[in-house]
């Protein structure tokens, strides 16, 4: 289990990581060449998800006791933020394009994959 939650924290910084350069990008922030149209709604649903990763890598790396619990609420929040992405971009009268797309899908994947092995831990470890 120890292996799991390492490997969850580490996954959880570099989504964090992922979750800031992508609220820079929609702040105007271009950080990669294909940038992406402002929007403010956005930026905060990513910062408030890079914030919530980071908090739960950061439980599941120091081996807090809070560990398991952190990484379950980091990755239901997160998910919940990138679902609302995909919600947004198809009822909203902006313009989707392909890396939103990709990001959106990947991480929806990647997401519900982290919390599902959070999940089974949680029900192991009982």
């Amino acid at each position: 289990m120890d292996a799991l939650r390492t490997a969850l924290g580490a996954a959880c910084l570099v989504y964090g990581v992922v979750f800031g350069v992508a609220a820079l990008l929609h702040a105007g922030v271009v950080v990669v060449p294909p940038g992406q149209p402002v929007n403010v709604w956005a930026a905060i649903v990513e910062t408030l998800c890079a914030g919530a990763m980071f908090a739960g890598g950061h439980g599941a790396l120091t081996r807090r006791r809070w560990a398991w619990d952190g990484l379950i609420y980091a990755h239901a929040a997160a998910l919940s933020g990138v679902l609302l992405g995909i919600l947004a971009v198809a009822l909203g009268p902006g313009e989707s394009t392909a890396l939103l797309d990709w990001y959106h899908r990947s991480a929806a994947v990647l997401l519900a994959l982290g919390l599902g092995g959070a999940f089974y831990v949680s029900r192991v470890r009982r």
